[in-house]
């Protein structure tokens, strides 16, 4: 088990909801890719990422947590790659979570990226919750 978050600069500005930012969060899962993405795209699998009572539709159908955050299923490639926008409350700004999944030896690496504006307004919070929430996620994955 390993989570490799990148580092966001110190000297982020404090009106950081006016500039493009991104954080990178990773972890090694030791399961098949096809059982990531089952986890995934389950209700266990998507609440453990975006939140109680996250559901994932199809593409362009809408989601929604328990805690105010929701947006759109933009993309979905099975066994590779989902991307959602994402709003962490109703008047917040949008954002993106593509989520990634790579060969890594027997098992599979998780990446999640979160682009968008105002997200860098605390990046190491963000930074924080992305990896946090890649720790619930692998740690569901069946048989892992």
């Amino acid at each position: 088990m390993s989570s490799e978050p990148d580092t966001v600069a110190d000297d982020t500005a404090d009106d950081s909801d006016d500039l493009e930012a991104g954080v990178h969060a990773s972890h090694a899962v030791p399961a098949p890719a096809i059982q990531v993405w089952q986890h995934l795209i389950s209700p266990a699998g998507t609440e453990a990422l975006l939140g109680e009572g996250a559901r994932i539709g199809n593409k362009g159908e809408p989601w929604r947590a328990g805690d105010g955050s929701y947006g759109v299923v933009r993309s979905i490639h099975p066994v590779e790659q989902l991307r959602v926008s994402w709003h962490p409350h109703e008047d917040g700004p949008l954002s993106m979570v593509d989520v990634q999944l790579r060969p890594d030896g027997d098992g599979t690496r998780v990446e999640v990226y979160h682009e968008g504006r105002g997200i860098a307004g605390d990046p190491r919070g963000d930074q924080q919750h992305w990896a946090d929430a890649l720790g619930r996620f692998a740690g569901g994955v069946p048989g892992a």
